[in-house]
């Protein structure tokens, strides 16, 4: 996998140096704005050329000091509106020079607007070629980190130059907003001289990615193109239906019971089966959300239904568990039956039924109005963390078992609300009787399972590859006892 992005340390004393000149910056702006600067300035003025760099700089300082070791790609966003901030000041002086202009007929001021048009489309064009080299550089797009301090030094050594040529006549208010430009400028050049290449060879979050997962940014045209063709999960749907032969998985689940294993069972070959299917087609554990398809990595976010009571008036909840490419059937095992315990006994509240309870007591029109705004929130990724892990529709699959209830696997559909990209069922045990290549009749134990699949992660072609895989386990499980040899990672 690529390397990805820069951080900062907090070690390097050029950050707390660039820190303090931010906050100083800030402070400057503000002693502007008090020294005289409120009494002339107009409401505009205030608001882009002092309320924002201030905000500016007191966020620049924040991302740095608090998120520069894992997310210092977060600078960019005080860096866009600090362009934007500038490139205010070049239009203020625009307007200017346009009040000026209407009281005098000469042509010589009407040239020198002119001039000064181009030169303000020059300034602003600039200020974006900056931002955007700036963006492409901190997010790993583009590998030139050298480049860096070069742009970075290149505001600072202008204004700097400017601050020190000024020949003082200027209000106490005008030169201390140049001296908060520069120090606002020299905190991000020194910053530049700070950050440093992450080289543990592990994926850095950048923008783009959602908390539970990273956006896959090398897929084709065509995957790109089905979200917008369609746009709704189950839109995008196919179910596959199978028969799975479970003599070795029935000797595999004896075994593991006469080693202490008690209630092991089909449900935990199953789910360690898939686990192992993640491991070699990475493309399984792929979701879709915001017309983009993200990668959930080495976290496989499994739900399930669990009914406390074994009757039909018994209250059931949804339980979501958190598994990982590396774990054998035992891990499975102990993680699941664990979760499940909380739950029938009571010890552990995942907090979904009293949220759905609140959620009931909510008028219906305005209901509907929330569940827009939660959509709008989980298409831009935007979702807090609490609500994804309570949420029963973010995760990597739902498995189902209809055998302890005696019936065939559901074809179930998927949901357009989240993310689940897959929806597996599978029914009860049943023995069928056949001839084999001798011509002897035998009796096989055979398991139906069903799976809904969203295309738009993957195509047919990869579930039928993750499917043949998913037959190889079952007939030999024993290899479900150690973690798989090779894991490998998805495409960036």
């Amino acid at each position: 996998m690529k390397n990805n992005g820069f951080y900062v340390s907090r070690k390097n004393p050029l950050l707390w140096i660039s820190v303090i000149m931010a906050i100083a910056s800030a402070g400057l702006q503000l002693g502007g704005l008090w020294m005289g600067q409120l009494e002339v300035a107009s409401v505009q003025i205030i608001l882009f050329q002092k309320v924002l760099p201030i905000w500016v700089c007191l966020g620049f300082a924040f991302i740095a000091a608090v998120r520069g070791q894992q997310e210092f790609y977060r600078v960019t966003k005080p860096v866009f509106w600090a362009c934007v901030y500038f490139g205010h000041i070049s239009l203020d002086w625009h307007l200017r020079l346009t009040e000026d202009t209407l009281s005098l007929a000469a042509v010589p001021a009407a040239y020198s607007l002119f001039a000064f048009r181009r030169y303000l489309i020059l300034c602003w064009i600039v200020y974006l070629a900056l931002y955007v080299l700036v963006r492409l550089i901190l997010t790993g797009s583009l590998k030139l980190p050298i480049l860096m301090p070069l742009l970075s030094f290149l505001p600072f050594g202008i204004l700097l130059f400017d601050f020190l040529s000024d020949s003082g006549n200027l209000p106490t208010y005008e030169r201390w907003n140049k001296l908060a430009n520069v120090l606002m400028t020299g905190a991000f050049f020194l910053i530049t001289l700070a950050m440093r290449v992450f080289a543990d060879g592990k994926y850095h979050r950048t923008w783009g990615d959602r908390s539970d997962g990273r956006r896959l940014r090398s897929i084709t045209g065509m995957n790109l193109l089905a979200g917008y063709f369609m746009p709704d999960r189950n839109d995008a749907c196919n179910s596959i239906r199978d028969t799975v032969e479970i003599s070795a998985v029935e000797a595999y689940i004896h075994r593991k019971r006469e080693e202490g294993l008690k209630g092991f069972g089909i449900m935990h070959v199953f789910l360690a089966a898939y686990v192992r299917c993640v491991a070699k087609y990475p493309g399984l554990n792929r979701f879709f959300s915001g017309q983009r398809i993200h990668q959930r990595d080495e976290d496989i976010s499994f739900t399930m239904v669990v009914k406390k009571d074994m009757s039909t008036d018994a209250p059931d909840t949804s339980i979501k568990l958190h598994l990982n490419v590396h774990d054998t059937a035992e891990d499975v095992y102990h993680k699941l039956n664990a979760k499940i315990e909380d739950v029938k006994n009571g010890a552990e509240d995942d907090g979904l039924d009293s949220l759905m309870g609140l959620l009931s007591l909510i008028p219906g029109l305005l209901l509907k109005f929330l569940v827009w705004v939660l959509k709008l929130m989980d298409y831009f990724g935007k979702l807090p963390k609490f609500l994804l892990e309570l949420s029963p529709f973010h995760g990597s699959v739902i498995f189902t078992s209809m055998g302890s209830l005696g019936i065939p696997p559901v074809v179930h559909h998927l949901y357009n609300f989240g993310n689940l990209p897959v929806f597996l069922a599978f029914g009860r045990k049943y023995r069928k009787t056949q001839l084999n290549q001798d011509g002897e009749i035998v009796t096989h134990r055979y398991v139906d399972i069903s799976m809904n699949t969203d295309e738009r992660t993957v195509d047919g072609f990869y579930y039928a590859a993750v499917l043949k895989h998913f037959h190889k386990i079952c007939r030999n499980p024993s290899q479900l006892d150690h973690p798989p040899v090779e894991v490998i990672r998805d495409q960036d």
